[in-house]
């Protein structure tokens, strides 16, 4: 892809990365071929700071681990009250590098 493209996607979608993967990110989008692009341009990454509100707001009922994809692990905070509310404040603090990750794993299937 054209440098110029890929620079301009890491601008305006970094956030939803964490800061030492943008490197990499950068390196395979310049590598892949164009044919990416439509699917990568429509693509929706989940904002960390949205998931961490609605973590401390609805994380005893794992809505968070539901809006990042871990439905397992949404299910498991579900049926136990977010682990008595331990499990939901540890998440507090977890949150927002797991949903960096689920981002990382969008792009990653995207470029594959």
């Amino acid at each position: 892809m054209e440098a110029q493209k890929v620079d301009m996607f890491i601008m305006s979608n970094g956030k939803y990365f964490e800061s030492h993967h943008v490197n990499s990110i950068r390196n395979s989008l310049i590598a892949a071929d164009d044919s990416k692009w439509p699917m990568l341009s429509v693509t929706q990454f989940n904002d960390p700071s949205t998931i961490l509100i609605v973590s401390i707001f609805a994380g005893q009922l794992g809505i968070d681990r539901f809006m990042i994809g871990d439905t397992g692990l949404g299910v498991g905070k579900l049926l136990t009250c977010g682990g008595l509310g331990i499990w939901a404040i540890i998440d507090w603090f977890m949150i927002q590098s797991a949903t960096r990750e689920k981002n990382m794993e969008k792009i990653q299937r995207i470029l594959a």
